[in-house]
C-alpha cells in the first residue's frame, strides 16, 4: 500500500469514528464554557472630531484616548477609527467602548520608544517592569476592538533577531540599518539598552534592590506586549488584524468572559517571543474562526510562573477553540510553560495546524507546580509539522521546539526527586480524530520519575511521520484506533517506565520492531488488535525492564 492510499483510508476511519468521538464522553458538550458577550450603545464618535490626523506622521494619541474617554463617560457606544493611516502611541481602553476599525485603516503604533513609559505590569507569569503596552486596560469591563482594519505595534524596532532565522540577504539589510550585533556575529540588538538587558537575569522583575535608574538603562529590553487587558470582564475583539507586536500579540490576563473571533494574529516567522494569543489566568473564554501565524506559540493558555503563579492561584479555565487555523508557530494550541496556577476544562475542536513546530504541545517542568487537567481536543488536522504532532513534556527547556542548524542539545538527566508544591500535574487528557500528514514524531509523552503523566486518552489518530510513539514516564495511558505510517520503525513505539499502557487497534503497514520497552518500572502494557503480522520483531526488553511488564492479547 503506498502511502496516499494508507492516509486516505485512515481519514475514512477518521469520518467513520467522527460521530461516535462526538456523542462519546470522550468531549462532554454539556461542560462547554458560556461566555458573555458585551453590549454596546450605537453612539458613535470620529476621531477626526477630536483632532486626528490622517497622515501617517501626526501622533495621534491624545486624539484617539480623548475619544475613548469622552466615550465611556457619556455611558458608552463606539469610537471609529476610519480609513486611512493613524500614527499613535499607548492607547487605553475605556469600559462600554468598542474601538472600531473601518475597512482600509491601519493603527500605526510609533517606533519611538520615549512614548512608552516604564509600568508594572507582568512578563512570562511574573510581576516585571515593562513598557506600556500599544493597546491597554485594566479593571474595564463591557470592551471591544472590532472591524476591518489593522493594528500594527512597530515591532521590528524592539525585537532582537537571531541570524540563523534569517536569509543572509535578510541579516545584511538588517545589519546595515544599525543597531548592534553581539561578538559571535549571531544575534543582532536594536540598542546599547537592549544589549545590557538581554545579558542579565530577569533584569525586568520588580525588586526593592533597583532604582529607576537602572529600569531606564534597560529600558529597550522590556519589549511591551502588543495588547493586554488586565482583570477585565466581557470583551470582545472581532475582525480586527493584529501584527508585528514587540513582545507576545495578545494578552488578556486575569480576564472573565473573552470573545476572540475572526481575528488574524501575525508576525514573521523569526519574531522573538512573538506569540498570537496568550490566554493567562482568564475564566469563560470562547477563541473561534480566528488565524495565527506567528513567531512562537500560536494560541496558548497560561496561568503564572512558579511561586507568583502559585499565589496568585487563579487558574485559566473553561476556555472553547474551534474552527481555528495555525500557520507558522511553535505550537498550534499549546499549554504552558508557565502554568503554576493551573488550567482546566480546556476544549479544542475542528482546528487546523500548517506548518507549525508541534501540533498539539502539553509543557511544563520542576519549580512550576500547577495542575493540568481535564483537556479535551478533537477534530485536529495537521501538516508539515516539524517536530511532533503531539507532545506532553515536563522537562520544557525555554527552547526554540527545532534546534536551529548546528546546534547540539543533550536529552535531561533522568533523576528521581521528591514531590513538593512546585511539582507540576498533568492528567486527563482526551485527544481523538487527529489527521497528520507530516511530522518529525507522532506523540512523545514524557512524565517525571516522581510523578507520572496521568490519563492520557487517545483516539482514532492517523499520523504520518518519521518516528512512531514515544511514551516515558506516563501511567493510564489508552491508545484506541491508532495508524501510523513512519520512515523509522525501530521501534515503532518506545515506553520507558510505563505502567498501564493500553493499545487497542494499533495499525501500520510494517516495523522492524514493534515494541521496545525500557527500565525496571513498566507494568501492565497490554497490546489488542495490533497488525501484529507486518512487524520482524515484536519486542525487545532492556534497562532492566521485564518481559511479562508487556502482555498481547488476542
Amino acid at each position: 500500500m503506498n502511502k496516499f492510499c494508507f492516509l486516505l483510508s485512515g481519514l475514512m476511519i477518521s469520518c467513520t469514528f467522527l460521530v461516535r468521538a462526538q456523542e462519546g464522553k470522550s468531549f462532554p458538550l454539556d461542560q462547554l464554557p458560556t461566555v458573555k458577550l458585551p453590549v454596546f450603545k450605537k453612539d458613535t464618535l470620529n476621531i477626526v472630531r477630536y483632532g486626528a490626523v490622517n497622515d501617517g506622521l501626526t501622533l495621534n494619541t491624545r486624539s484617539i484616548n480623548s475619544a475613548i474617554r469622552d466615550c465611556s463617560q457619556k455611558g458608552g457606544g463606539v469610537v471609529l477609527v476610519p480609513q486611512g493611516i493613524w500614527l499613535t502611541g499607548p492607547i487605553e481602553l475605556k469600559s462600554n467602548v468598542n474601538l472600531h476599525l473601518a475597512k482600509n485603516s491601519l493603527l500605526q503604533f510609533t517606533k519611538d520608544f520615549d512614548q512608552y513609559p516604564l509600568v508594572e505590569g507582568n512578563w512570562e507569569g511574573l510581576p516585571q517592569m515593562r513598557n506600556q503596552s500599544p493597546i491597554w486596560a485594566s479593571n474595564e469591563q463591557n470592551i471591544a476592538i472590532t472591524g476591518d482594519g489593522i493594528i500594527d505595534g512597530g515591532g521590528d524596532a524592539w525585537r532582537m533577531v537571531k541570524k540563523d532565522k534569517l536569509t543572509a540577504s535578510q541579516w545584511k539589510a538588517l545589519t546595515a540599518s544599525g543597531g548592534i550585533v553581539n561578538e559571535e556575529k549571531k544575534m543582532w540588538y536594536p540598542s546599547e539598552k537592549t544589549v545590557k538587558g538581554a545579558s542579565l537575569k530577569d533584569p525586568g522583575l520588580i525588586s526593592s534592590d533597583k532604582t529607576a535608574g537602572f529600569y531606564a538603562s534597560v529600558k529597550d529590553f522590556l519589549r511591551p506586549n502588543l495588547l493586554v487587558l488586565n482583570s477585565c470582564k466581557q470583551i470582545l475583539l472581532e475582525g480586527v488584524t493584529f501584527q508585528n507586536s514587540p513582545a507576545w500579540n495578545l494578552h488578556p490576563l486575569m480576564c472573565e468572559d473573552l470573545t476572540v473571533r475572526k481575528v488574524y494574529a501575525k508576525n514573521p516567522w523569526y519574531a522573538q517571543n512573538g506569540d498570537g494569543i496568550d490566554v493567562e489566568s482568564c475564566k469563560n473564554v470562547l477563541i473561534e474562526d480566528s488565524t495565527f501565524d506567528v513567531g512562537d506559540d500560536g494560541i496558548c493558555i497560561k496561568s503564572g510562573r512558579d511561586a507568583a503563579g502559585r499565589k496568585r492561584g487563579k487558574p485559566t479555565e473553561n476556555v472553547m477553540v474551534r474552527n481555528c487555523t495555525v500557520y507558522h508557530a511553535h505550537g498550534g494550541f499549546v499549554i504552558g510553560s508557565e502554568m503554576s496556577g493551573g488550567a482546566r476544562n480546556i476544549f479544542v475542536t475542528d482546528c487546523t495546524f500548517i506548518g507549525t513546530d508541534i501540533g498539539l504541545r502539553f509543557k511544563t517542568t520542576r519549580g512550576r507546580g500547577g495542575v493540568v487537567e481535564n483537556i479535551y481536543a478533537r477534530n485536529i488536522n495537521m501538516k508539515d509539522i516539524a517536530a511532533e504532532a503531539i507532545l506532553f513534556d515536563m522537562y520544557y527547556a525555554a527552547v526554540d521546539p527545532v534546534p536551529l542548524q548546528g546546534e547540539k542539545r543533550t536529552a535531561p538527566k533522568a533523576e528521581l526527586l521528591p514531590v513538593t508544591e512546585e511539582t507540576p500535574v498533568f492528567r486527563n487528557f482526551h485527544i481523538s480524530n487527529v489527521l497528520c500528514d507530516g511530522a518529525s514524531k507522532a506523540v512523545f509523552i514524557r512524565g517525571l520519575p516522581e510523578l507520572s503523566i496521568t490519563g492520557v486518552y487517545l483516539e482514532n489518530l492517523v499520523i504520518q511521520a518519521k518516528t512512531g510513539i514515544d511514551i516515558q514516564e506516563a501511567k493510564d495511558v489508552q491508545m484506541n484506533r491508532i495508524k501510523l505510517l513512519v520512515d523509522q520503525s525501530k521501534p515503532l513505539v518506545y515506553i520507558q517506565n510505563g505502567k498501564d499502557i493500553a493499545f487497542k487497534g494499533l495499525d501500520f503497514p510494517k516495523a522492524e520492531l514493534l515494541f521496545s520497552i525500557n527500565g525496571p518500572n513498566n507494568s501492565k502494557i497490554t497490546v489488542k488488535d495490533a497488525a501484529l503480522t507486518r512487524a520482524s520483531f515484536r519486542s525487545e526488553f532492556s534497562q532492566g525492564a521485564d518481559s511479562k511488564s508487556l502482555v498481547i492479547l488476542k
